[in-house]
């Protein structure tokens, strides 16, 4: 009977003891439980971060590429324009080179084409030109014993003289560089003047005209005094817009009644009673021609000067005339034309 309930003692407590060894294990497990739960939980709150900032970055790299892929046809678009106007660029360079540059064909022939033919700041223009040109003695050479040496010789030694072949290359520069819209007149003067070719204007057009006035200057012998005022006067009844004066220096010989003239008394020339004229009354007798004689104001004059020897007053004299008047004075290279 003790023995059996002995037993049942040790039954009990064991019984009892596994009980508590049990709810102790249970709370340790739960704890962990709870742990494991816990780093799941944060474990899946990362992941959700990573998954988030990945799908991010997939869409940042997506949109990359799409720019990229953008600016690379863009870039071989612009190539493709690029190559295009380079293209374009030598075709026109190859057509400028072999292009022909049209010229404007001169109505009246100039053979001579080089540098030499132009003439700086001088350009033939107006409407109504006309071309005043000295034909007296002293045009015919540069030096004056040649001119005297040449005043004896026949008309034809005359027409040959270096200085009158200059001067009809200038009017025939002139002649070839009208404008088409002008007209033009040209004159020659010594102790007369006339007007030279079929009429006193013609059309710069006309290429027959222009002929027949430069035919008309070879004809001609230059001789006698230089009187500027028959000229300007021949001139001045055709009311030009535009004058070139082609002379070698100051007038010798004028229209008025010098002998009524007090600035003129020591000049004996214009009275008839010498035969040479000093520069003092050149230049006198050059300022009474303009006084008397000059056309009429807003006529723009140019003078082409092919200076003689023993003039010195001729330059400044003229260079105050046609400064007047908003013309220019040329005195060219012995070269040009």
């Amino acid at each position: 009977m003790s023995c059996g309930l002995g037993a049942i003692i040790l039954v009990f407590m064991l019984v009892k003891h596994n009980v508590d060894n049990s709810s102790v294990e249970s709370e340790l497990l739960s704890a962990d439980l709870s742990r494991l739960e816990s780093q799941q939980k944060a474990l899946r709150d990362s992941l959700a971060e990573v998954q988030g900032q990945t799908a991010a970055a997939e869409g940042g790299v997506a949109a990359s590429s799409a720019e990229i892929a953008r600016l690379k046809a863009a870039l071989a678009q612009q190539k493709a324009a690029n190559a295009k106007d380079m293209a374009q660029l030598k075709r026109l360079e190859q057509t400028i080179k072999t292009t022909e540059v049209a010229k404007p064909a001169d109505v009246i022939a100039k053979d001579s084409v080089g540098e030499q033919n132009y003439v700086m700041g001088l350009k033939v223009e107006g409407q109504r030109i006309a071309i005043l040109l000295d034909a007296s003695a002293s045009m015919t050479d540069e030096k004056l014993l040649d001119v005297i040496r040449r005043k004896t010789g026949s008309d034809a030694d005359k027409r040959q003289g270096p200085k009158w072949k200059r001067s009809q290359e200038i009017v025939r520069w002139l002649l070839a560089r009208l404008p088409k819209d002008a007209d033009v007149s040209v004159i020659a003067f010594n102790d007369k003047a006339k007007v030279m070719g079929p009429k006193a204007w013609v059309p710069a057009r006309d290429a027959n005209a222009l002929g027949a006035i430069f035919q008309s200057v070879q004809a001609v012998v230059p001789s006698g005094p230089t009187n500027l005022q028959k000229g300007l006067m021949e001139l001045t009844a055709h009311k030009p817009s535009n004058v070139y004066i082609i002379t070698d220096g100051l007038p010798t010989d004028g229209e008025s009644n010098y002998r009524s003239l007090n600035p003129f008394a020591s000049c004996g020339s214009l009275l008839r009673k010498a035969t040479t004229i000093s520069g003092e009354c050149r230049v006198k007798l050059f300022r009474q021609t303009l006084a008397e004689s000059a056309p009429r104001p807003g006529v723009v004059v140019n003078v082409i000067l092919l200076p003689i020897e023993g003039d010195p007053e001729a330059s400044p004299e003229f260079w105050v005339w046609t400064a007047d008047t908003g013309g220019l004075l040329i005195t060219p290279a012995e070269n040009w034309p």
